[in-house]
């Protein structure tokens, strides 16, 4: 079978640090910032992850694409990450429901692979050194070359990505003949989370990442979100402005991720680069309002200064990250506003935070009888 006799490939650190492996399909070379994701399933949703977008894809899992894929199970239009590093790759599948492999599906968006890396070793060598860049290249004569193009890669701090992957113009989504009229902001949205709303008797209309808020509020929506998305927030300035006069209005608000962080940036708490990241589907967060803990699924390689948020006097910490204590979720004191650092609507994954999206539709429901 021709993948007995795949191409050499290596996986290069912007540190010179280097891996071996072998490619699994198409030949060349791809460049991103390397992370890991600790979730066993969900590698589809994964790929597809606009939150992902510009990042080389370290799967800890040892075997990927076992179960094929589907077509109904991406959260974008396209791969969003820039490459895929795994251990032991499957080229055949045993899924009833799989329309494909995941080497046709890899193909079909002509995204670049290696496997047979030693993810575990490079795993471990990410959560010792950090997050950075790096590339995988089947390229692999002249190493020096490699080291000099990705010298100039543009590091992820700083680094405004949503425009790359939010919508050129608005569009809707759901039934037009809902309770509830939604304006989300997409800097990255994914498609479950467009689902969730909707199967709450919500009809969304997504605008694109730099929309005003007086574009927002021209449709006569009961609610506003912000979506997740990649890069660093503090670029966002159309979106962090957008934020504040939702904020001022005291509409109802609630945002995920990237949408959390530009809800705290509104706020005047900054966010930073984390060492590197949080990525996977059994992240342990506890609620401080219900005492409860949560098994959640993340995504995010920022994060808000816990700090600057606990100085705050406009807002109150509500979730925490049990592994390092981070802020995974705040709510304002006296505006009908919160948000969560982690993924509520993620599938395959736990369904502990699912009663987020309640939580908003509830805050809507409260406003609108209020008004």
């Amino acid at each position: 079978m021709k993948y007995q006799s795949r191409k050499k490939a290596i996986v290069l650190l912007a540190d010179g640090t280097i891996f071996y492996g072998k490619a699994v399909g198409k030949e060349g070379t791809a460049f991103g910032e390397v992370c890991f994701n600790t979730g066993m399933t969900g590698y589809q949703e994964i790929f597809t992850d606009p939150s992902y977008f510009g990042q080389l894809m370290v799967t800890t899992n040892a075997h990927i694409g076992n179960y094929g894929t589907n077509d109904e199970e991406v959260e974008s239009d396209s791969i969003k990450i820039s490459g895929l590093i795994v251990k032991n790759f499957s080229y055949e599948f045993s899924r009833d429901l799989a329309d494909r492999s995941l080497q046709e599906f890899l193909e079909e968006h002509n995204l670049l692979a290696v496997s047979d890396v030693d993810t575990r070793a490079l795993v471990s060598y990410i959560r010792d050194n950090g997050a950075m860049n790096a590339l995988i290249s089947t390229e692999i004569e002249d190493i020096d070359s490699l080291k000099k193009q990705l010298a100039a890669v543009p590091d992820m701090n700083g680094l405004e990505l949503a425009s790359k992957v939010s919508t050129k113009k608005p569009y809707f989504f759901g039934d037009p003949n809902a309770t509830y009229k939604i304006s989300a902001l997409d800097i990255g949205i994914k498609k479950n989370i467009l689902r969730n709303l909707a199967k709450r008797d919500a009809y969304i209309k997504v605008f694109p990442y730099d929309t005003t808020f007086e574009e927002m509020s021209e449709w006569g929506p009961d609610g506003y979100f912000l979506s997740n998305g990649p890069g660093d927030p503090e670029p966002l300035s159309k979106a962090i402005e957008t934020a504040r006069e939702i904020i001022k209005r005291d509409l109802p608000l609630f945002g995920i991720c990237l949408g959390h962080q530009v809800i705290a940036l509104a706020n005047g708490i900054s966010t930073y680069k984390m060492h590197h990241g949080h990525r996977g589907i059994n992240h342990p967060v506890k609620n401080l309002i219900t005492g409860k803990g949560e098994i959640t699924s993340q995504n995010h390689g920022f994060a808000i200064n816990r700090e600057e948020t606990e100085n705050n006097s406009d807002v109150e910490i509500t979730h925490v990250h049990l592994n390092d204590h981070t802020v995974a979720g705040i709510k304002m004191k006296n505006k009908n506003c919160f948000s969560v650092q982690y993924h509520p609507e993620a599938s395959p994954g736990p369904n502990d935070s699912i009663y987020l999206f309640d939580q908003f539709i509830s805050n809507i429901k409260k406003a609108k009888v209020e008004a």
